[in-house]
């Protein structure tokens, strides 16, 4: 049986000073994992410094990126950052990888050459998953060149690099380079169709996503979503009604979730859409979502 999984975003509004009963009331509920968006210009922790500070308190809880992106950074340094942080917490670091931050105003803060970041991001992957699991790589590219790489401590078992994307182009990316797809902003039909091309592209290039590599980013509100956060999913999907991407109650929540199972995906991180408290979510997170794992 796959196993469905659920987990839950950090975004901006918890900070420093509530990251630590944050972190600690999901290790003793039992919820699988924590997400830490990339948000520069913000309160919010960077994805790096959280998921160490999370692991550092925590023996089962997971953490993740929710997404960060690579085009930008050197693949080696981003290889030796998770090889430390999975030699710490084996089997408990989730990297997913993006093409570019989700906020315009962020974006000039990764450099790379104009209008090449799609090939970039190509390259930066094929080197990480080199220097992960590969005891010496000497590469040479259009971007990057190594001689004789040697990234240490090697993980125990392999760390899986997950994506980001949600068009056709990083639906291919995936199949070629990834070993799970994280989506957002996509209805039930549109995440099924995903999967969809994700295994072609992956059987094209002589590779298989595992069945249980499939997740979706998706937000749950308390009842009437707030026009702010109806007008932030306008603005990214102006041509969807936004009651087709956000649950305004967890009710609608398990009825769309349904569905979403239904088209192959069987990992889902959570966010709070509206004035829910931070603590009233997680208590009803956890009493909705962790009946239904198995």
């Amino acid at each position: 049986m796959v196993k469905v999984r659920f987990g839950v975003s950090l975004g901006v509004d918890v900070g420093a000073d509530a990251l630590p009963g944050f972190v600690d009331q999901l290790e003793s509920a039992g919820i699988d994992s924590l997400w830490f968006s990339e948000l520069v210009y913000s309160p919010a922790i960077d994805p790096v410094v959280g998921m160490a500070f999370a692991l550092s308190r925590t023996r089962d809880l997971k953490v993740g990126t929710s997404v960060a992106v690579l085009p930008g950074r050197n693949p080696v340094l981003v290889a030796k950052q998770l090889a430390s942080l999975a030699a710490l917490a084996p089997k408990r670091v989730l990297p997913v990888f993006g093409l570019r931050s989700a906020l315009p105003v962020e974006r000039d803060l990764f450099v790379v050459p104009e209008g090449r970041r799609a090939a970039v991001f190509d390259e930066s992957l094929q080197l990480l998953r080199r220097v992960l699991h590969e005891d010496t790589v000497s590469f040479s590219g259009e971007f990057f060149s190594v001689r004789d790489a040697t990234v240490m401590p090697k993980p125990p078992g392999r760390l899986d690099i997950w994506l980001g994307g949600s068009s056709p182009a990083g639906y291919r990316r995936i199949g070629a380079y990834g070993d799970g797809w994280l989506g957002s902003f996509l209805t039930p039909a549109e995440a099924g169709e995903a999967v969809g091309q994700i295994r072609a592209a992956a059987a094209a290039a002589g590779r298989e996503v595992p069945e249980d590599h499939y997740g979706i980013n998706l937000a749950v509100g308390d009842g009437e979503l707030p026009a702010p956060v109806l007008a932030a999913i306008r603005k990214r999907r102006p041509d969807l009604d936004p009651a087709e991407l956000v649950a305004a109650d967890w009710s609608q929540l398990h009825r769309r979730l349904d569905d979403y199972i239904a088209a192959g995906l069987t990992k889902f991180v959570f966010r709070p859409a509206g004035s829910i408290s931070t603590q009233d979510f997680l208590n009803t997170f956890a009493k909705e979502l962790l009946p239904r794992q198995n």
